[in-house]
């Protein structure tokens, strides 16, 4: 099986879907550090919120959510808990696990980082668009 060459518009395409994506993370960047967090500590944050029927997390949840690496995770959980937006607690479906929970200041502040991102989500739509992987031509 020969590989095909991808084309000029190909590369256009890919190029341009990956500035969208910068455009938008340094947006996030700007933000969250203007808030008084990392981006890393926003994201901690709304993965523990937006986690699937619950309000808590594992530490081990978290880590894949995150795609990072399990000790990466407990140092910034650590700094999150610190600065008083998260608390740790035995699970109690399984003691061996830490749940992990946003504190009343960590939900206060996810909400107003959650809000500024939905918007500029928002002023982004018919801008924004993952590339028509037909036009890619590969499979």
């Amino acid at each position: 099986m020969s590989e095909q060459r991808m084309s000029k518009a190909e590369f256009e395409t890919l190029a341009h879907f990956r500035y969208q994506l910068r455009r938008y993370l340094r947006f996030s960047e700007e933000v969250t550090r203007g808030n008084g967090i990392t981006p890393l500590q926003y994201l901690l944050l709304l993965q523990i919120k937006g986690f699937p029927g619950r309000e808590s997390a594992t530490v081990g949840e978290l880590a894949e959510r995150l795609q990072a690496k399990h000790h990466g995770v407990v140092s910034l959980i650590s700094r999150c808990e610190l600065a008083g937006l998260v608390t740790r607690s035995a699970s109690c479906g399984d003691r061996r696990q830490v749940d992990v929970q946003l504190t009343p200041k960590g939900d206060e502040c996810l909400e107003r980082l959650a809000d500024l991102h939905r918007r500029e989500l928002l002023s982004l739509q018919g801008k924004f668009a993952v590339p028509d992987l037909t036009t890619l031509g590969h499979e």
